[in-house]
């Protein structure tokens, strides 16, 4: 499956208690996280913060940051 190359990534949800990488497709649907996307999922080096090796990835394939 070809990743796609519109989605949207945030750091930040509104109501959480820590800042951890959530995505989702469009602006319709509710923000979810990252691991919960195991298509796109990267591990993370011990002293990144979570979700930052995805991040990077799904950046380079235009993915916006909200």
């Amino acid at each position: 499956m070809a990743i796609p190359s519109d989605g949207q990534m945030t750091w930040k949800v509104e109501g959480a208690i820590d800042a951890a990488l959530h995505l989702r497709h469009s602006s319709t649907e509710p923000w979810s996280p990252y691991e919960e996307f195991p298509q796109y999922f990267l591990p993370d080096p011990p002293e990144f913060s979570k979700g930052y090796a995805t991040f990077l990835a799904l950046l380079k394939r235009g993915w916006k940051t909200i």
